[in-house]
């Protein structure tokens, strides 16, 4: 593999014009070390950087890519598209058609409103909560991220309910306030919470499957005790599937498991890779958005037709017979290998993994909440991160983030992935 000099050139010149030289912080590889390798061209399972370096990727653009990288049919409606024009600021059938799509296939959705981004969906989410109830408080969950809407960017408590405290300069301390945080997985403390602020809290939101602490899936019972509580206590129950919807299935999380939130926020898979996302839900709260009702939100690109050509077209590959079991299926095959490999090779770790979605956490054995991925072992997650990278597999550059089969991988990349990791494991021991 060659030397990454000209990614090396271009953050230097990166960080003379952009803040730390990236437009999302994770993308600095600041929990790895290291200088971001910068990415020029992808192709079904693989992407290339600006040095010519070939890796088998496992990011996916962070989830969005289901399908794999320039899937010929999505980029085939986004031509078609963008000859139409790029964009309009007004109403056009696709969007109608996607929106069709989205309510059809979501057993919570009666109405859905596009915006551009998953902090958009969360924030509008919130906003709507708050209308309905005419309540002030958000509960959240430790290691849940919801996007930087400041209401959200808070740190987490343990034990019971905490107030949030500001996890950013720049957010008011009162906002942050509004903010209750509790563990996730912990319905005892949600229970409570609810007991020491009695009819103050206008929404729970929850990612229904953890995907930004690195994944971490929901104990059995835990999500319908979510469902219960709200009805009980008259709040509104919020899933964040920004990174769950239509990856875990043609439902999404609240499919698979079988919970009906009130609201849902939606983005990646659903934008095929283009800024997409959205908020649905039950129709008496999604009438309370202008101009149906008084909560305002607005977006100049929402509904972005090639944006939407790019999820439909997704959403069509997504809908043929057997495509979420050929995907799931390829998910275990890798899951196995690499926890067969683990073992082996006399790592402690562990990998946690649902539908395509996978994460491994070393020096623990389970991981079922935010604190428990916190005791992880770091720099052993940095030299696999680095030895995987030098095997030409590209993986996320955080402990903490999820990793992403699409449909564009094969058994032979299965095959390569874990063939690598037994020769990166056998020198972390």
């Amino acid at each position: 593999m060659a030397e990454a000099r000209l990614s090396a050139l271009l953050f230097q010149r990166a960080r003379a014009v952009i803040p730390g030289g990236v437009n999302s912080p994770v993308r600095a590889w600041s929990a790895v070390g290291g200088e971001p390798r910068f990415l020029q061209q992808g192709k079904g399972s693989r992407v290339w950087d600006a040095d010519g370096n070939e890796y088998l990727d496992y990011v996916g653009s962070w989830g969005p890519l289901l399908a794999g990288h320039a899937h010929p049919e999505v980029v085939r409606a986004v031509q078609e598209a963008v000859r139409d024009g790029a964009s309009f600021g007004a109403p056009t059938a696709q969007e109608v058609e996607f929106a069709e799509v989205v309510c059809s296939a979501l057993p919570s959705v009666d109405l859905v409103r596009l915006t551009n981004s998953g902090t958009e969906a969360c924030m509008t989410a919130l906003r709507l909560a708050r209308a309905y109830t005419g309540r002030d408080r958000i509960l959240k969950f430790d290691g849940c991220y919801h996007g930087h809407a400041d209401a959200l960017l808070v740190r987490a408590g343990s034990g019971a309910a905490t107030l949030g405290i500001p996890d950013s300069a720049g957010v008011p301390v009162p906002v942050a306030a509004s903010t209750l945080v509790v563990p996730f997985n912990d319905a005892d403390a949600v229970a409570q919470a609810f007991v020491d602020y009695r009819q103050r809290i206008a929404a729970v939101i929850v990612e229904p499957v953890v995907g930004n602490s690195g994944v971490i899936l929901p104990r059995p019972g835990f999500l319908q005790a979510l469902r219960d509580l709200c009805s009980e206590h008259g709040a509104v129950l919020v899933f964040d599937e920004v990174i769950t919807g239509f990856r875990l299935g043609w439902s999404g999380a609240q499919g698979l498991y079988g919970v009906i939130p009130d609201l849902t926020c939606l983005g990646k898979v659903i934008g095929g890779g283009f800024p997409l996302a959205a908020v649905g839900g039950r129709r008496e709260i999604m009438e309370l958005l202008a101009p149906s009702g008084p909560v305002y939100q607005a977006g100049t690109l929402s509904g972005n037709p090639v944006a939407v050509a790019a999820g439909l077209a997704t959403l069509r590959l997504l809908r043929r017979p057997g495509t979420y079991e050929q995907i799931s299926s390829l998910s275990q095959l890798l899951v196995e290998g690499l926890r067969d490999a683990i073992t082996s090779c006399g790592v402690q770790a562990c990998v946690n993994a649902v539908g395509s979605m996978w994460t491994i956490f070393f020096g623990v054995d389970r991981v079922e909440n935010a604190e428990q991925a916190r005791a992880c072992d770091r720099e052993r997650f940095r030299a696999w991160f680095h030895g995987m990278l030098a095997e030409g597999v590209y993986l996320p550059p955080s402990p903490f983030e999820a990793a992403f089969v699409s449909l564009a991988h094969t058994d032979a990349d299965v095959t390569q992935t874990v063939e690598a990791a037994r020769r990166v494991l056998r020198r972390l021991r």
